[in-house]
């Protein structure tokens, strides 16, 4: 290999047995990204349909699914087409605008989560200073810091990466994620610099302050009545439980991402499917199941002669 040539095209080497089993890896992806844009953009469309459902607490609900959309579509499409090729390569340009969008809507859900406890904390903690709190304006802030921080601070290691020599074309991924560093001939320490301050202020500040306020609503209706205990549980309970599985996926994907392992390829696979599998789809199916107006409106979407 010649020193002075940068790559530009990269093998994605975490595939197994493509050739022998491309129509059904094709077959059961595609089933599994509609699902997922089906589930999810079916809860937004009935929070954008019925009034009753423009509160904030629902309105965060829905750009956290539309997020999980936007998140799963960064990976599934160049998946399938890469199961249908006789080559799994992407260029290098491509793999960073893959890991830039891939790591905007990842961190975006923990934000996102965050503004959700603390609507929480208001509506529990403080309900008659809710209206004047939980205004348009302080839900569109939310929002807009939830979407503008995580692409603001992917950008400048993004556009280092851009810019640095690549020793190696092969990345033992299925799709361009944090294993990118490993290509590069030289580890940049302002990238790791970006890295880590990013972990901190969308990954473990909002995760602290989840924490805090969900604190902060335990101790509240633990000393309330029964009426609120019950409104507490059945509103927090499904963050709380999306909370959890994103936190653990999370560092799951940093763990097989950034560390060795001499794991089987067939193992790291499955490792990393699970990653972008099982959040877009828990998260709508806790919000439908869990959250009693949105389980209501399913129920008459689906089953239009119940009254429910």
């Amino acid at each position: 290999m010649d020193d002075d040539l940068n790559l530009t095209i990269i093998t994605l080497g975490g595939h197994v047995e493509v050739n022998k089993y491309r129509y059904v890896y094709f077959f059961i992806i595609f089933i599994i990204y509609l699902l997922i844009i089906c589930c999810n953009l079916t809860i937004v469309y009935l929070i954008w349909k019925h009034k009753n459902l423009h509160e904030p607490m629902y309105v965060f609900i829905a750009a956290l699914l539309l997020n999980c959309v936007l998140y799963s579509t960064s990976v599934y499409p160049k998946l399938l087409i890469d199961f249908l090729s006789e080559n799994q390569v992407i260029s290098y340009s491509a793999c960073l605008f893959q890991f830039y969008v891939y790591y905007t809507f990842g961190p975006s859900e923990f934000l996102l989560l965050s503004a959700m406890a603390y609507d929480r904390y208001v509506s529990i903690c403080k309900p008659l200073q809710y209206p004047t709190i939980m205004t348009k304006t302080t839900v569109s802030i939310f929002l807009f810091v939830a979407c503008l921080l995580p692409a603001c601070q992917t950008l400048v290691p993004v556009i280092l990466s851009a810019k640095t020599k690549l020793c190696s074309s092969t990345l033992k991924a299925i799709f361009c994620n944090n294993a990118i560093y490993r290509l590069q001939c030289v580890t940049s320490r302002i990238i790791t610099i970006f890295g880590v301050v990013a972990l901190l202020d969308v990954t473990i500040l909002p995760m602290l302050f989840i924490i805090f306020t969900y604190t902060k609503i335990f101790i509240i209706t633990y000393r309330s009545c029964k009426e609120v205990r019950k409104k507490a549980a059945e509103t927090c309970l499904p963050h709380l439980m999306v909370l959890i599985s994103f936190s653990i996926l999370s560092a799951y994907e940093i763990s097989i991402a950034r560390v060795e392992s001499n794991l089987p390829k067939s193992v790291r696979l499955i490792m990393m499917l699970q990653i972008v599998l099982y959040q877009p789809l828990f998260n709508p199916l806790i919000y439908g199941l869990k959250m009693k107006e949105i389980s209501k409106h399913l129920k008459r979407l689906f089953l239009p002669a119940n009254k429910v």
